[in-house]
């Protein structure tokens, strides 16, 4: 490892670091705008000037120059300051004095460093140069005239969106940064060019003029608008949710997140559930907490063990246990969480979620993709295998052909192949060292993970487990180990034919499956399940409760309450204890973290943080399978209750999904 000198402190760095990195493991700021830890080397902004010996007597750019063993850098010397002042004084040359209004303020890097690296005073006094603002979408909001052309935005498009489609033109003084032909930005990561740009020349469109951060409390919590658990931050000015943001957390999301996630927060205030209703004569009414418990009551004591419980995808763990806890009073087992009808073997969790770490996809070299579109199922599982491509990594696919943003060679769409793959790709997976399988949920549900195991052998190494599930509900790992699963799924649930039927947050069961039973709805949104809903109790969002949710790997995370539910909406544990004193059979616990001890207690596994051990043990299943597989997500955008409330997300599903144009008003 070389050792470097960095202001008089030696230190040993690794091979192939870069001055700059360094001097940041010495502990020095080094100003930069261009330079990004997770995109390649631009070398552009010159802001990360230091003096290198040996070298040329000038400053250097430190994030394109490789640490040398003997080297001695400065950072503070008076010319690195002087140079660096002056770059600060040529990017504020053509910058606007747009602070008072730019979305950035108090977020800025620009505004930061011209603070602690500028002059003070400017030499220029020419007319500052004027770019016409660019359409990157519904996401994305341009004010392209304080660009710095730093590149971030181009680099990210084309190495981890996978959609080269922004650019710059011209040079010199005229150079602008745009979209191919001035189109929107059509990718599911587009709001990430917001955190990326060090200015206030790309800004949240849906966000825009809404707050200042300094008026913001910031809350931690986990993503539920994909299975991948998202590390999140909740930004929150008194009772609302002003925005969502990723928290960095390599072993997951990096610092990614997708639109979803992102720009749902808006339906987070529109399309609630406030008060309790009741369906009379075939229409809702409005009712009061203790009418609606009392109607509860009533249909819960007359079902006696009749009783089910479906469970939506958006749900935390501590709301599910309280629901079997309060069936298993009433003697009734009709738990399910797979709400759309799958049906897949669980008596083996390993077999069934994802065995390979998200972070280690990087280093797979042969991957098979099974009735999956990763792309919008889970996109920062998507980036990963991008990495993975681009380190040399062979992409195989059964499936309809689709764009993932990388070169896959198409196996064909019926699940006949996976029995017996083409004599390329069998090869590829057996020489690999490092093979990855991801089986998505449209094998699932043409019921192929027997098949899929069957073939998994060559996947599965001394080390390495390259067996994977892919799911798409946020609940469903935590769902399957606490028992919401039915042999044969929500067909068994439909033939014990229950006279009572608690749909938590369940909004896509088809209204017909249990069209006689008496229907209660508890969650957040007047969607699909409270349409067909013979009860009707408000509930919270994950944004309103303190919960625990499992990943696509088994990794147990927590996310905290950022506001409080609107109007008469209660935490949905809360409804479940109400309703168990009244049935005579009260609940054991009173307070959320008694209920979380004693989920802990019965679920040892929910209390561990991290990745929870699950032994390999796959069952022997038939390993026939035929037929044409899709795709799960038809529309990434619309794909739960809280996303189809959403104006933002229902604008980025007719624009970017179905191709409508909209006229945008000149400002």
């Amino acid at each position: 490892m070389p050792k470097v000198t960095v202001d008089g402190v030696e230190i040993e760095v690794p091979q192939g670091a870069t001055v700059l990195q360094a001097c940041e493991l010495a502990g020095k700021e080094i100003p930069r705008f261009c330079y990004h830890e997770r995109l390649s080397i631009a070398g552009n902004c010159r802001m990360c000037l230091v003096e290198v010996a040996p070298g040329p007597p000038k400053p250097q750019a430190s994030c394109a120059l490789p640490a040398a063993d003997g080297q001695t850098i400065k950072t503070d010397t008076p010319m690195v300051k002087k140079a660096r002042e002056g770059v600060m004084e040529f990017l504020l040359i053509n910058h606007p004095l747009d602070c008072p209004i730019c979305d950035q303020g108090g977020e800025c890097d620009l505004q930061d460093q011209a603070i602690a690296y500028g002059r003070g005073h400017s030499r220029f006094d020419e007319n500052k140069r004027a770019v016409d603002d660019k359409y990157f979408g519904p996401i994305v909001k341009t004010a392209m005239t304080r660009c710095i052309q730093c590149t971030r935005c181009v680099r990210f498009a084309e190495e981890v969106a996978g959609v080269p489609t922004i650019g710059m033109m011209f040079r010199g003084e005229d150079e602008q940064i745009t979209t191919y032909l001035e189109g929107a930005f059509n990718s599911e990561l587009a709001g990430n060019l917001v955190d990326l740009c060090p200015v206030g020349a790309l800004l949240s469109k849906p966000y825009s003029f809404e707050a200042r951060p300094w008026e913001l409390r910031k809350v931690p919590g986990i993503d539920v608008m994909d299975a991948v658990g998202t590390n999140i931050r909740m930004d929150v000015r008194q009772r609302q949710v002003m925005r969502i943001l990723p928290r960095i957390n390599d072993a997951v999301n990096e610092e990614w997140a997708h639109d979803k996630t992102r720009h749902h927060v808006d339906a987070l205030v529109r399309g609630r559930l406030d008060r309790p209703w009741v369906r009379e004569k075939g229409k809702l009414r409005e009712a009061s907490w203790a009418e609606a418990l009392d109607v509860f009551a009533k249909q819960f004591k007359k079902a006696g063990k009749n009783v089910a419980a479906i469970a939506g995808d958006l749900l935390d763990a501590e709301t599910m246990y309280a629901a079997k806890a309060l069936l298993a009073g009433a003697g009734s087992k009709l738990l399910e969480g797979r709400q759309t009808g799958l049906d897949y073997d669980v008596t083996n969790l390993a077999s069934v979620r994802f065995n390979t770490p998200i972070a280690d996809l990087e280093t797979a070299d042969v991957i098979l993709l099974v009735g999956s579109n990763v792309r919008w199922e889970a996109p920062l599982v998507n980036t990963r295998l991008r990495k993975a491509v681009r380190r040399g990594a062979k992409v195989f696919a059964i499936g309809p052909e689709v764009d993932l943003t990388y070169k896959v060679e198409w196996l064909g769409d019926d699940l006949s192949v996976l029995g017996k793959l083409p004599k390329a790709a069998a090869d590829a997976i057996k020489g690999a060292e490092r093979p990855v399988m991801i089986v998505g949920p449209g094998a699932l549900g043409a019921g192929a993970l027997g098949a899929a195991l069957a073939a998994s052998g060559p996947f599965i190494k001394t080390g390495w487990n390259g067996f994977n599930v892919l799911h798409i509900a946020a609940a469903r790992m935590a769902s399957l180990m606490l028992g919401y699963s039915s042999k044969g799924g929500i067909t068994d649930i439909e033939k014990a034919k229950p006279e009572l039927v608690i749909l938590m947050g369940a909004d896509e069961v088809p209204a017909a499956n249990f069209s006689r039973a008496f229907k209660v709805y508890i969650g957040h949104h007047g969607d699909k399940g409270a349409g067909q809903a013979d009860l009707v109790l408000p509930g919270a969002t994950y944004a309103e409760k303190h919960g625990t949710y499992v990943n696509i790997e088994g990794r147990v995370q927590r996310s905290e309450r950022a506001a409080f539910a609107p109007g008469d909406a209660r935490e949905d544990w809360t409804i479940f204890r109400a309703l168990s004193d009244l049935i005579g059979k009260p609940l054991p616990f009173d307070r959320f973290d008694q209920l979380r001890a004693a989920m802990i207690a019965d679920v040892p596994e929910l209390g561990r943080d991290g990745i929870v051990d699950m032994k390999w043990a796959p069952p022997k299943l038939d390993a026939k399978a035929s037929g044409p597989v899709g795709y799960a997500i038809k529309d990434f955008y619309l794909t739960n209750a809280i996303c189809r409330a959403s104006p933002t997300m229902r604008r980025c599903s007719e624009e970017l999904v179905h191709g409508s144009t909209y006229a945008e008003a000149a400002e």
